[in-house]
């Protein structure tokens, strides 16, 4: 197991153009656990997730990856330690799977160096850890959304960093692979320690797989702890403006949100 590497905002402070979208936010990202961001559409979840990986610039603030400037670290030493899954993203035309995936072990060659076994390794266990090994000779353009997004997963495993940010990885995903995907995620935390943070729309995956939620409204942390203290009504009822009714999934013994909409009562068939 790794050691675990502490991932901190200090009054951030980032937008695009003109427009702010996080002002003055504080966070801490518990080290060697798996974290989950929560939130209504545009509250800011990628936003800062682009910025914790240094996609973008802060106007203020700092985000610290062990005590350390993010923006101040070398590209190549920070993309060892610190991978990023983005939303939505595009592969050069025609790229084979096993390509792209080879792809996330740029960060660990070394100038003039020779393709190395350890980085057959590391690409032949993100490959099968994600079930796509069959598809390694496929073009990438040729694949299902859902593969596509199995395949981009893997070539964020075969980064093999300490810290890894993941927007929305279940995105395309059917509920089959959305909890094998997630289900990877926690084996990879309990096996190397990883620090695991990641977006996520559905409110009851996310209780049931992180240990410390973060749920924004408006570009600020409106509450953050385990999912027991964060995932409650008024909670649900501030961030997404619904009413709802929160029970312990009997399962997974952690929350579970069961929304309130206007029809609550039960519909029968007249005959």
């Amino acid at each position: 197991m790794t050691a675990a590497h502490s991932l901190v905002a200090e009054q951030l402070t980032v937008g695009y153009r003109e427009r702010l979208v996080l002002e003055g936010l504080d966070l801490t990202v518990p080290a060697g656990r798996v974290t989950a961001i929560v939130g209504a559409n545009a509250c800011g979840k990628s936003t800062l997730l682009r910025a914790m990986s240094r996609l973008l610039k802060p106007r203020h603030g700092h985000v610290l990856l062990d005590g350390h400037a993010v923006h101040r670290l070398p590209a190549k030493a920070l993309a060892r330690s610190l991978g990023l899954l983005p939303q939505s993203p595009t592969a050069p035309d025609g790229i084979t799977v096993s390509d792209l995936v080879g792809r996330g072990r740029h960060p660990h060659q070394r100038l003039f160096a020779r393709w190395s076994s350890e980085d057959d390794r590391a690409v032949a266990e993100a490959l099968d850890a994600t079930q796509v090994a069959d598809l390694a000779d496929r073009p990438v353009d040729e694949l299902s959304g859902g593969q596509r997004q199995r395949v981009w997963i893997a070539m964020a495993l075969a980064q093999d960093t300490d810290v890894l940010l993941l927007d929305e990885p279940t995105t395309f995903l059917d509920v089959c692979h959305q909890v094998e995907v997630l289900d990877l995620l926690i084996d990879l935390n309990d096996r190397r320690g990883t620090t695991v943070v990641m977006v996520l729309h559905d409110l009851n995956l996310a209780a049931r797989y992180a240990d410390h939620l973060i749920a924004m409204v408006g570009g600020a942390v409106h509450a953050a702890g385990t999912p027991e203290e964060v995932l409650m009504p008024d909670t649900v009822k501030a961030v997404f403006g619904i009413e709802s009714s929160v029970i312990v999934d009997p399962v997974s013994q952690r929350p579970l949100m069961l929304p309130i909409g206007r029809h609550r009562v039960i519909r029968t068939e007249t005959v």
